[in-house]
């Protein structure tokens, strides 16, 4: 049966380009429709040898997205060649796959970020796919409410010549926001990095420190017309 609407869903994903590559972050949240169901669910995955995949939407279509991305990486260590999948080359798979699903009428709902490090080059590459095919490339991508909570963000602060600590603590800034104002996150996040040097690492779970005492979270609707 097709995914006729998502059930078990991921929210924002958020990354950014830096000096030494790139660097993404989501939460852990399954939400099951408003309910926070699965807290430890881990929607960044490694899609090639330099390359991290992050995704939002259905929970289950993204785990058959991994499963095609496992079957290439076979497929590679089969002919052992020496010759792996890079990060543009991974981003123009996974759009051909949600633009042919879309075409069947049968998308996978997902919103998808590929990022990573061409290691020939040392070019870090960074775009993002929706469920319907429609993709861009830029120097920081999201999904979900981070399109419209994060990236004004990273739109004032980010820059390709970011250090590693600038890079954490804009994303952290941008995650910190996101949980804030969106219903469907939880305060428990990864963060995966891409270097030419380290390579690629995904964090263990954690929380960042929140301020709940703000005037606008204490009393919402002190200036709003006609509420109650």
């Amino acid at each position: 049966k097709h995914t006729t609407y998502p059930y078990v869903t991921g929210t924002s994903v958020l990354a950014i380009k830096y000096k030494d590559g790139i660097m993404m972050a989501a939460d852990t949240l399954g939400a099951y429709g408003a309910t926070k169901r699965y807290k430890s669910i881990s929607r960044i995955v490694p899609a090639a040898p330099t390359t991290l995949v992050g995704a939002g939407g259905e929970i289950s279509d993204f785990q058959y997205i991994s499963k095609l991305l496992t079957e290439l990486n076979d497929n590679d260590v089969i002919r052992d060649d020496g010759v792996v999948l890079k990060p543009r080359e991974v981003f123009a798979y996974l759009q051909r796959v949600m633009y042919n699903r879309r075409n069947k009428f049968d998308p996978l709902w997902n919103s998808l970020v590929v990022g990573g490090v061409d290691q020939a080059t040392g070019e870090a590459f960074l775009g993002t796919c929706s469920m319907i095919g429609v993709s861009y490339t830029d120097s920081h991508v999201a999904t979900g409410f981070g399109n419209h909570l994060a990236r004004p963000l990273f739109r004032n602060e980010q820059r390709d010549d970011m250090t590693e600590q600038e890079a954490r603590a804009l994303l952290e800034k941008a995650l910190r926001v996101c949980y804030y104002r969106d219903k469907n996150s939880i305060n428990k996040f990864v963060i995966g990095t891409v270097t030419k040097e380290s390579g690629m690492k995904v964090s263990e779970p954690f929380s960042l420190s929140t301020e709940w005492g703000y005037d606008a979270f204490v009393h919402p609707t002190k200036h709003a017309l006609g509420s109650w």
